[in-house]
């Protein structure tokens, strides 16, 4: 990415995990006194900084940072919290004050500002909970086939194990009558057209998933597992949407004798090859 002050104020930089975007980000907020702005979903969570590859205390003291590591492990955010969080910063931009720079790899955020964010009526607890209870109940594959009869683009879009979405999918239609696809039919991007420079990383394939690998056994160098250890002593459960956190779940199995450390971190490593693949084929998809 190469931006200046000259650019518009507000940079979307966008990308597969582990393709340098904090690095890029920091670079940028530094030489124009911008905001990095975060968009990653995962790192809204404030007990696994390192497993989530947070920028550094040191980083966040070089330029701001907004909207990182805030939710407790339990707690989720929809897109629609994120926007009206990001909101004042991106409005304060357009009327002149700092620049920002929103950076991440959760494609539905960016897709919020890009293409529009639907305004759905408030989802109330009795539909929330029949959605979780059908999905336990029926499992992923019957859960699936269930949602597609109803709103078939959300299963098309919403990746495999993403138990969130999909409950939100089924829980919008149990409330409404109306598919979430259709809802998010009618609507309006959050920036106007020539407001922002869209900036997407599409790095050699290889070089990242080199990246990715290299990445994990650093984290584990460097206190991944306590922080896995720490939730664990806080009641961690497989519900809790921190969760989908890459590579929580076969530290969790690792750290209560389940499987090896080896074993754990090859699971973790594939499964962030994986996830970076679908993000790069996702932002082509949605961007290209």
């Amino acid at each position: 990415m190469v931006a200046s002050l000259a650019d518009p104020p507000i940079v979307l930089l966008a990308g597969p995990t582990a393709s340098g975007k904090s690095a890029i980000a920091l670079d940028w907020a530094e030489r124009t006194g911008g905001i990095v702005l975060n968009a990653d979903s995962m790192q809204l969570y404030a007990d696994v900084p390192t497993l989530t590859a947070r920028p550094s205390p040191e980083d966040e003291g070089r330029a701001r940072h907004v909207l990182y590591g805030h939710l407790a492990p339990d707690a989720t955010w929809s897109a629609g919290e994120w926007v009206r969080a990001a909101r004042p910063f991106l409005e304060a931009a357009l009327k002149g004050g700092p620049p920002v720079c929103v950076t991440g790899g959760t494609g539905l955020y960016f897709n919020s500002l890009v293409h529009g964010l639907a305004e759905i009526p408030e989802i109330g607890e009795a539909a929330r909970t029949k959605a979780r209870g059908d999905f336990d109940r029926l499992g992923e594959d019957r859960f699936r086939e269930a949602l597609k009869a109803v709103d078939p683009r959300a299963v098309a879009r919403i990746a495999p194990n993403d138990r969130q979405r999909l409950c939100r999918a089924w829980e919008v239609w149990l409330e409404t009558g109306r598919a979430l696809s259709d809802w998010q039919d009618d609507t309006a991007p959050v920036l106007a057209e020539g407001s922002y420079q869209l900036d997407i990383l599409t790095p050699d394939r290889a070089w990242l998933y080199e990246r990715c690998e290299r990445r994990l056994d650093m984290m584990v160098a460097g206190g991944a597992l306590d922080e896995v250890r720490a939730l664990m002593a806080r009641g961690l459960k497989p519900d809790w949407p921190i969760m989908r956190v890459l590579g929580l779940g076969e530290f969790v199995d690792y750290l209560s004798g389940r499987v090896t450390l080896a074993d754990a971190l090859a699971l973790a490593k594939q499964k962030t090859r994986n996830y970076a693949k679908r993000q790069m084929t996702w932002f082509r998809n949605q961007f290209g």
